[in-house]
């Protein structure tokens, strides 16, 4: 079965947008996310992206495909060895020229200078800035199953990609956190409705109603469980009570005291003796009288057991 982060990255991978800025803001998230640079004669480049991921690799070239013309591409597969373990996907795109006019057109290259780390230049409308989060998440991104704590992290190797993502999140209103973890930058989500909002902004429909639908069972479980622990709370309750009453009319009828009782009295701790499991109302409904009759003749009994 696969992964709910999966699922997700599946149902990315399959949207497709007619503005060529979102593309191109997506394909830079992605290679920035998962691809290394190579380089060929006269300074051209070319590159080589890794996925685990076959939906998005093959988003990858469809976007290579989209914006850079001519581009001469190939897919391999690196089958892995252990058992429930994915594959390896990779995109290779031969260095040539036609990259580096790709690449310039994306912003990884400025007056044939490499711009190996800052993509501000490409986020200026809103459409490419949530374009490139989602391009992000495709490749680097995981989130647990609905069902699950809310959880959603955004892992890169670079720092300053990690720290781009960050102030990316929190200008658009999301409490994401930042952190580091041995060689990578993590940014992350831990509240319910951000990862719902954020999931809702790239327009992963499927996972969003998924997480709705959990969040509904989870309510519903969790408002169960209040009412059956404050139902439990009050049997207990009234079992301490049983008891503590049986225990005064028994030290009552040990001291010969029983026979003295007010006759409504006698006849309340008649019946709690002869039905100790009994609850208040059962027994105020064998002597025909209200549950709040029933309870102050107990507290009687109470009272006249220490006078005596």
């Amino acid at each position: 079965m696969p992964s709910f982060a999966t699922e997700v990255k599946n149902e990315l991978a399959r949207l497709y947008y007619e503005d060529a800025c979102c593309r191109g803001a997506e394909l830079a998230a992605l290679l920035r996310m998962g691809a290394n640079l190579t380089f060929g004669a006269g300074h051209t480049f070319g590159l080589n992206f890794t996925s685990k991921n076959a939906a998005v690799a093959r988003k990858v070239l469809q976007l290579l495909k989209s914006e850079g013309e001519n581009l001469r591409t190939e897919i391999t597969v690196r089958r892995s060895r252990q058992l429930n373990k994915n594959n390896s996907y990779t995109v290779r795109v031969v260095p040539s020229l036609k990259v580096n006019e790709l690449f310039t057109r994306i912003g990884f290259l400025h007056d044939d200078s490499l711009n190996m780390e800052n993509d501000r230049g490409i986020l200026k409308k809103q459409c490419c800035r949530i374009a490139y989060l989602r391009g992000a998440f495709q490749g680097g991104g995981s989130v647990n199953r609905p069902e699950a704590a809310y959880h959603l992290e955004l892992v890169t190797g670079s720092f300053e990609l990690g720290n781009l993502l960050y102030d990316l999140l929190r200008r658009m209103g999301f409490p994401a956190g930042f952190v580091d973890r041995k060689d990578s930058y993590i940014v992350y989500m831990k509240e319910g409705d951000s990862v719902i909002d954020f999931l809702g902004m790239l327009e992963a429909d499927e996972a969003v109603e998924s997480f709705e639908v959990a969040r509904n069972v989870k309510e519903v479980r969790e408002q169960v469980n209040r009412l059956v622990n404050c139902e439990t709370a009050n049997l207990q309750k009234a079992v301490d009570a049983a008891g503590r009453q049986l225990a005064i009319i028994r030290a009552l009828e040990k001291d010969g005291k029983l026979a003295s009782l007010p006759p409504k009295v006698r006849a309340a701790a008649k019946a709690r003796l002869e039905n100790p499991d009994a609850t208040l109302q059962e027994l105020a409904e064998m002597l025909g009288i209200s549950k709040s009759g029933m309870n102050h003749r107990m507290r009687k009994l109470k009272e006249i057991a220490e006078q005596l």
